[in-house]
């Protein structure tokens, strides 16, 4: 009997690997409602459904490796890493989704949310006060009039799977929707300034760096306290904290 793996557990969901298939376990049954319609519509590879019993959804495990790891020198090639960007293009030209997403919050909302992030790491004495007021400064180039498209929402490279230099599968769609196309190449990039160039050549026009950089910022500064809360490391070498500090 093939041994289960415990992918990633926290208080919101969790993800097991039994052998070739992954089972995700959601108290939230609007972002596995999310993830199997996404997945439906998506003109890029996504795995396969298998079956869906609320809470578990069941899909089966994509051919290749990650792109890579967050902290982690990246395995993969820069024709990777163009074809990771190719793929984003395809999907950022597709119909829009008929529903909203993580990547297209009010912009009133998401610089409410990060004021009161930034507060919260000075008080509580998390990160250096330089060290935010700096990064929310960057921060701000994000906070713009765009233009929506279809995006994954949380394009992190540990999503992107590859064989070679082709793409043969992308996973985690349960905050995709409607949102800022520069969102999922700034996620995709954290913590990777050096393969952007790969990617933006493989994505083509329409990419503004400023605003790269500004999502590189702000989705550290709102994630540092998530993932303190639900048992993760931001302060690991490569990670958000670093991410942080390059802005300096």
């Amino acid at each position: 009997m093939d041994e289960v793996e415990v992918v990633v557990a926290h208080s919101e969901r969790a993800t097991l690997r039994v052998g070739d298939v992954f089972l995700k376990v959601d108290a939230d049954q609007a972002r596995i409602d999310v993830e199997v319609e996404a997945m439906a519509l998506a003109p890029v590879p996504t795995p396969k459904l298998l079956w869906r019993e609320p809470p578990v959804l069941a899909i089966a495990a994509v051919p290749g490796r990650a792109l890579g790891r967050l902290g982690e020198p990246s395995p993969s090639s820069p024709a990777a890493w163009a074809a990771a960007g190719a793929a984003v293009r395809k999907l950022h030209d597709a119909p829009l989704p008929p529903w909203p997403g993580r990547a297209g919050r009010d912009r009133d909302e998401l610089a409410a949310e990060l004021d009161g992030e930034c507060a919260w790491l000075v008080a509580n004495r998390v990160l250096p006060a330089d060290l935010v007021t700096r990064n929310r400064r960057v921060a701000e180039a994000a906070l713009r009039p765009w233009t929506p498209v279809f995006t994954h929402g949380d394009l992190q490279i540990a999503h992107v799977f590859v064989d070679g230099d082709e793409i043969t599968g992308i996973i985690d769609w349960s905050e995709a929707g409607r949102g800022d196309g520069l969102f999922d190449l700034a996620t995709l990039t954290l913590g990777h300034e050096e393969h952007l160039g790969d990617v933006v050549a493989g994505y083509g026009t329409g990419v503004d760096l400023d605003v790269i950089h500004a999502w590189w910022s702000l989705r550290s500064l709102l994630g540092v306290r998530w993932l303190v809360e639900h048992g993760f490391d931001p302060f690991a070498p490569g990670c958000e904290v670093d991410v942080l500090r390059s802005r300096m």
